[in-house]
């Protein structure tokens, strides 16, 4: 087999096989392509697939209802027509006696980065020509943001993706003062696929040409090495105040920009009063880092080309929108808001897609149905949802309530891996009646659901790639067949529908290939239009891939915004430094300015070390946790918590001890690490360890999963946003041997007859 072109939110890459193993490369163009894609060869044949439709034994026997044995109990194989039937009676039922509320459609996740193969676009538009279903708002990632960012800026995407592009950084910016850092394990991801990891050597031209890098960050690694960075690591929540401190400095010196703050912004005298008291001496006491420090920081962002980053990383914690308005504040006062490589910009460094200018055309999409009913919450209060149906809830201005599910419909996700205190979320999961799961491998939310249908993987299917910041399209080609009785998830739903009247409806007659050239049209008829080259969909798979045009690198609405050509979608048409509107919520825990707010919990003796559980390196997620890198990272097959000298010595911990790390949600193991590259009073613990409890009656996950131990409360009242970012643990050196790591084998299952 020649080498055939393929995508994943990773990476372009080519895949063949020799002597009968599966070899993967990356793409010729890509600067520095990510080591993760050596995850992709264990997803074709590895132990863990899911081989048949496999249904918990009591749902089948005793039919739907609230149960405490998901998870503990053991699988029957199913046949496909047998599970469906049953299913679509369930559909049914939930339907007619309980209405469309009471169907959950999850499905949050990074399944494929085919545009038609979208797991989320398949299962929305489904249940939305079912009869309708309560959905989720907002993302894990950047929730917090998601929902601030419009009352104060814009648009979301509209002002982070293409604001400042990393082309603007490497000719313009003399100072980057990134909050939160730019790490490239992070920059390495894009949804629909990356081809060109341009992140590395923009920084590299930034930092030969001059720029100054200041990184905010308990954690060294942050950023890259070779920009040299200026390290400040201050205690882990209290960015916030920091910002305040270099604020105050600025006004205090006269170093703001007074003009663009009248002209551009709304709510400085509001803001400019919050400043009293907020002087460089109150952030160090806080913070930790010299006020003599704080002062010469702000002297020199006033003395250049700014550009103020703050990472996805810091509003995934309490208080999570603080830090992000109050970097648009600091950065509103340099007055350098709309200038190439200057201002500020939320998220760059965080995914691959920001910081590069959109393609001229649309790329292939499958688009949604629009949900006929108007149920939502935000995405991480699934377990508040099902913990307290018909309670009231606060939510960006709203008083809501949360219905009542009877049925959750995941697909292409796992909020094993995406939600906090896991311990709680396996008690709320226990009050629906029917959890369905698409998957291809048995994850944690595999094993605690009680229907289980096999999805083929990106690479058992066609599909193409793409995304609106990536020139490349790829025509994405099966590599494999599909594994054991593996089907896509378009096929599953589509003889789901069928059972329930509307298969027509949602095939619209259209084979996958069929499909395809379908969403290839738009693309097509937009190249056509602009009089570029426009190959047809049949010209795209016999080439294997084509490269879009770039759109205009012009800083979009922000810079538009500073000529005087527009207004921002804001209150008052301008950046809000304060918010009425905000204010008028009367939310204690986001006040209508930005403020630096004393954390609910703070270490103490009993739980005496910040966690801070960010993104692996290794994997995306928790996505092929069995591949080659993800398993390289490991030691012991346990995930690596990495503590300083000073907090290991007295604890009596080496590099590759087994430690516990514990407080009062949970308990898990880890591999440890000692280091210097993260701040002393800090241990670091990436998620997406696939959870493994030590026995159906002990919730220790013996693998590492952090989320054992996070918080499950929302940033505020305001976006109700994750938090799982930081907590509070002790570590400790685990005494004893160690239970072995089963976290890649099936479940206990009982095969067909």
């Amino acid at each position: 087999m020649t080498a055939v072109p393929h995508s994943a939110h990773w990476g372009v890459f080519r895949a063949e096989w020799r002597e009968g193993e599966l070899q993967v490369r990356p793409h010729e163009a890509d600067p520095n392509p990510s080591p993760v894609l050596q995850n992709i060869p264990a997803a074709v044949r590895n132990p863990v697939r899911v081989a048949r439709p496999s249904v918990r034994r009591g749902w089948w026997e005793d039919g739907p209802g609230p149960t405490d044995r998901r998870g503990r109990e053991e699988f029957l194989e199913v046949g496909w027509d047998d599970v469906l039937d049953r299913l679509a009676d369930e559909f049914r039922r939930v339907y007619a006696g309980h209405g469309p509320t009471a169907i959950y459609g999850g499905s949050y996740g990074w399944a494929s980065a085919g545009r038609f193969h979208h797991a989320q676009g398949q299962i929305h538009r489904f249940l939305a020509m079912a009869g309708g279903y309560t959905q989720s708002v907002n993302t894990y990632s950047g929730g917090a943001a998601e929902v601030l960012l419009p009352h104060v800026l814009g648009p979301f995407d509209a002002v982070t993706r293409s604001v400042v592009t990393w082309d603007q950084i490497a000719t313009h910016t003399d100072t980057v003062l990134a909050f939160g850092g730019m790490a490239l394990k992070n920059s390495t991801v894009a949804a629909g696929g990356v081809s060109r990891h341009v992140e590395r050597d923009a920084m590299r031209a930034a930092h030969r040409r001059g720029t100054r890098f200041v990184l905010v960050s308990p954690l060294r690694q942050d950023l890259p090495d070779e920009v040299d960075a200026r390290w400040l690591a201050p205690e882990p929540g209290t960015d916030a105040a920091l910002m305040l401190g270099l604020a105050h400095t600025l006004r205090a010196e006269d170093l703001h920009d007074r003009e663009f703050l009248t002209t551009h912004c709304a709510g400085w005298p509001e803001f400019d009063r919050s400043l009293e008291g907020r002087d460089a001496e109150w952030a160090a006491r806080i913070c930790g880092i010299d006020a003599e420090e704080i002062r010469a920081l702000a002297r020199r962002l006033a003395a250049g080309r700014t550009l103020i980053t703050v990472s996805q990383s810091l509003q995934r914690a309490e208080h999570g929108e603080q830090p992000v308005w109050a970097g648009l504040a600091l950065a509103a006062m340099l007055g350098q808001i709309g200038l190439p490589g200057g201002g500020f910009v939320y998220g760059l460094g965080s995914l691959g897609h920001y910081g590069r200018p959109r393609n001229a055309v649309p790329v292939p999409t499958l688009s949604r149905r629009p949900n006929p009913v108007r149920s939502y919450i935000p995405v991480a209060r699934v377990a508040d949802m099902l913990l307290h149906p018909g309670e009231r809830y606060s939510y960006n201005g709203e008083d809501r309530t949360y219905p009542d599910i009877r049925l959750m419909y995941w697909c292409g996700g796992n909020p094993f891996h995406h939600h906090q205190d896991l311990t709680r979320l396996r008690r709320a999961l226990g009050g629906v009646d029917t959890f369905v799961v698409h998957e291809s491998v048995w994850t944690a939310t595999a094993r605690h659901a009680d229907v289980v249908l096999p999805a083929t993987t990106t690479l058992e299917r066609e599909d193409v790639g793409a995304h609106g910041t990536d020139p490349l399209v790829v025509a994405m080609k099966q590599i494999a067949e599909p594994y054991g009785e593996a089907r896509d998830d378009h096929a599953i739903l589509a003889a789901l529908a069928g059972r329930l009247g509307f298969g027509e409806r949602f095939t619209e007659g259209r084979t996958t290939r069929e499909w395809l050239a379908h969403l290839w049209e738009r693309t097509e008829k937009a190249l056509a239009d602009k009089g570029f080259p426009a190959p047809t969909f049949e010209d795209l798979w016999a080439a294997g891939e084509h490269e879009l045009p770039p759109g205009a690198d012009d800083g979009g609405l922000l810079a538009a915004f500073r000529a005087g050509t527009g207004r921002l979608p804001t209150e008052s048409g301008r950046i809000q430094l304060a918010s009425e509107r905000i204010a008028s919520f009367g939310y204690d825990d986001c006040p209508g300015h930005p403020a630096w707010l004393p954390p609910t919990e703070p270490p103490t003796p009993e739980q005496p070390l910040w966690l801070v559980s960010n993104q692996p390196s290794t994997r995306l997620h928790s996505q092929l946790d069995f591949g080659a890198t993800s398993v390289a990272g490991k030691v012991g097959g346990r995930e690596v918590v990495r503590i300083h000298p000073v907090d290991a010595a007295p604890r009596g911990i080496g590099d590759g001890d087994v430690v516990r790390l514990v407080n009062a949600r949970g308990a898990c193991l880890a591999a440890a690490r000692v280091t210097d590259e993260v701040r002393a009073g800090v241990v670091q613990l990436p998620t997406g360890a696939w959870y493994t409890p030590a026995s159906a009656d002990d919730p220790t996950c013996v693998h590492g999963n952090p989320n054992v131990l996070t918080r499950d409360v929302g940033t505020s009242r305001l976006a109700q946003a994750c938090t799982g970012q930081l907590t509070t643990v002790q570590v400790e050196r685990y005494a004893g041997k160690p239970q072995e790591v089963r976290a890649h084998r099936r479940p206990p299952i009982v095969p067909r007859g």
